[in-house]
């Protein structure tokens, strides 16, 4: 596994995001897939984030990225959700009428931590420490 460094640190903080469109509505193809991927790839340096992969579904997006210690995550999906959502609603007018209202993704998300090892086997690494 690749560590990341900072002046002090040294880490490797992986994410996988969820975000569901508002309603499950059906309205993202390949173009708007294309273009949410884009604003998040412009935004995500900001709150040093890196992109390590995308996924779409017709009503949902899966992201895989990584961030560091000072990452601001709660603030990056807020501003993700707010500027893809307007610019997605500007530049793809047929998604309006699936969407009457002003949101573009639905209000909550899923943020899951992921690493190489499991839970389990960090727990037993810390409880054997001092062990000979």
């Amino acid at each position: 596994m690749k560590l990341d460094n900072n002046n002090h640190s040294v880490f490797a903080m992986y994410y996988h995001l969820v975000l569901v469109v508002k309603y499950r509505r059906k309205v993202i193809d390949d173009e708007v897939s294309a273009r949410l991927k884009e604003i998040f790839e412009y935004i995500a340096p900001n709150y040093n984030i890196t992109l390590e992969e995308w996924n779409t579904d017709i009503d949902h997006v899966h992201v895989l990225f990584k961030g560091h210690p000072n990452s601001e995550l709660s603030k990056f999906i807020n501003a993700y959700k707010s500027a893809s959502s307007r610019l997605v609603k500007k530049e793809f007018p047929f998604i309006r009428k699936y969407l009457w209202k002003e949101m573009f993704w639905s209000r909550s998300f899923c943020l899951l931590t992921t690493g190489g090892a499991t839970i389990d086997t960090i727990r037993r690494y810390i409880e054997t420490q001092g062990e000979k």
